[in-house]
């Protein structure tokens, strides 16, 4: 397939002697041509093996370079936003914060400090602030609660309403 004889024999002479050595090797990476561009596929690997420039720290994308620095600012993944909860978990970029507040590392600290995960609690990084929270929560919630004493409503016959607690002591004086 185009080989001087040369090269044949050369080639004969590698299967016969088990490969080559590292000058047989040198050898042959100089012979593609006049003007040296005669490489192997070593010199490839070795580009790949290099160390990838990143001074500012940016994220490596899906090929393993360091993403468009335009993309890491528009994305805001040059802030860090610390979650006391998570056990001071920070989370890079506004998207990863927003996202971890459904993740399970999240759910069980708000677990371990005995507060729901709930909508209300969304954006919460600091204990002592959920603890706050859901303080004030439970007493809303108290507070709405039904009690029937209270909210309970009964007529009279002559279509005046009222709660329990005022038509029962209006019954008892007969007045009704």
């Amino acid at each position: 397939f185009g080989q001087t004889p040369t090269e044949r024999e050369r080639e004969l002479e590698e299967e016969i002697n088990g490969g080559g050595d590292a000058s047989s090797k040198k050898q042959r990476s100089g012979e593609g041509g006049e003007d040296g561009e005669g490489g192997t596929d070593d010199e490839d690997t070795d580009d790949e093996d290099a160390p990838i420039y990143n001074p500012k720290g940016v994220p490596l994308g899906w090929d393993g370079k360091p993403i468009p620095y335009w993309l890491f600012k528009l994305h805001g993944l040059n802030h860090y936003y610390p979650c006391e909860i998570c056990g001071g978990e920070s989370y890079r970029g506004r998207r990863n914060f927003e996202k971890h507040f459904a993740e399970t590392r999240h759910a069980h600290g708000m677990r371990c400090l005995g507060v729901p995960n709930t909508r209300h609690f969304h954006g919460v990084t600091k204990i002592e602030d959920a603890r706050r929270l859901w303080e004030r929560l439970r007493g809303e919630v108290e507070k709405e609660r039904y009690d029937p004493e209270a909210d309970e409503e009964y007529e009279d016959s002559h279509g005046n309403v009222m709660n329990r607690k005022t038509y029962e002591d209006l019954a008892r004086q007969g007045l009704l």
